[in-house]
């Protein structure tokens, strides 16, 4: 029998916009972590992904790390330095371990990123939030909190930082989108993912046509010191916050890394002034 909660909801102006699962019964070869999804435009639209076949371990909009200390937090194989992508035992778990808050429009919990003995390698604290912001786009802020342990520091990799070529700097505030054919990403002023993969760029979207023929554009913020985007167009569709683009992130024992993601959620194709002063005019 499934042990797994309830999900968590969020709402947007009353309309129902993402569920929260925190606690998915999943192999552990697929990192097992809380994710969103379905989540939707406000006009119904669904923009998330879960389990996909080409990837099984992305699940909707999450956070998770490939090289966390050695253990696999992202799910799938792991990249070996000279040998390339490997399965491996070494998948860990992001466990919910209690609700701080829960209303129609926030959630805030405790998580434990734990390695596969079950050893606490990071403690976080996470917040969610859906907002209006017009009538056809709605906001998700997202505040995470990272702990390292009192008496070690965490190292944060990814495929790139363990020798794999070709941009794959991939870890972090992940989003995979769906999309009916291949999406297209910009920012103010450049376009493509092979111009916007490893930018640093303050900001930038990804429009694409779901299910049914909707259009939808997803705008993304909130990439922090030493953070690079991470995006995918052609092979599938996905935004990620990089923390390991091309070199490792630490965080220092004891200290916090701390991370505020924001996604605008807007029904129809968005055009770059449009997205810029949504950005913009944000608090």
């Amino acid at each position: 029998m499934s042990t797994e909660q309830e999900p968590g909801r969020l709402s947007a102006g009353g309309t129902e916009v993402a569920r929260y699962v925190v606690d998915p019964v999943l192999d552990a070869r697929h990192g097992p972590r809380p994710y969103l999804h379905p989540v939707r435009t406000l006009a119904g639209t669904v923009v998330t992904d879960a389990l996909p076949a080409d990837h099984v371990w992305h699940l909707g909009a999450s956070l998770a790390v490939q090289d966390v200390n050695g253990t696999n937090l992202w799910g799938g194989r792991t990249y070996v330095r000279d040998v390339g992508y490997t399965w491996r035992d070494d998948h860990g778990v992001i466990a919910h371990t209690g609700w701080t808050e829960r209303a129609a429009d926030r959630l805030e919990h405790r998580l434990e990123w734990r390695d596969p003995h079950g050893r606490v390698l990071m403690a976080e604290r996470r917040r969610l939030a859906a907002s209006m912001v017009a009538p056809d786009v709605w906001r998700l802020d997202l505040d995470s909190a990272l702990i390292a342990p009192a008496d070690r520091e965490v190292r944060l990799g990814s495929p790139a930082t363990n020798g794999r070529p070709g941009g794959a700097g991939y870890g972090g505030f992940f989003w995979r989108a769906v999309a009916d054919g291949e999406p297209t990403v910009f920012s103010a002023d450049a376009t493509g993912e092979e111009t916007l993969n490893g930018s640093a760029v303050p900001w930038l979207a990804m429009a694409g046509v779901g299910a049914g023929g909707a259009a939808y554009t997803l705008v993304f913020a909130g990439r922090g010191p030493g953070d690079r985007w991470f995006v995918r167009t052609a092979m599938y569709p996905g935004v990620c916050v990089a923390f390991a683009f091309d070199s490792p992130a630490v965080v220092a024992a004891g200290d916090t890394r701390h991370g505020h993601y924001r996604v605008w959620v807007a029904d129809g194709t968005l055009d770059p002034d449009r997205a810029a002063a949504l950005v913009a005019a944000a608090p």
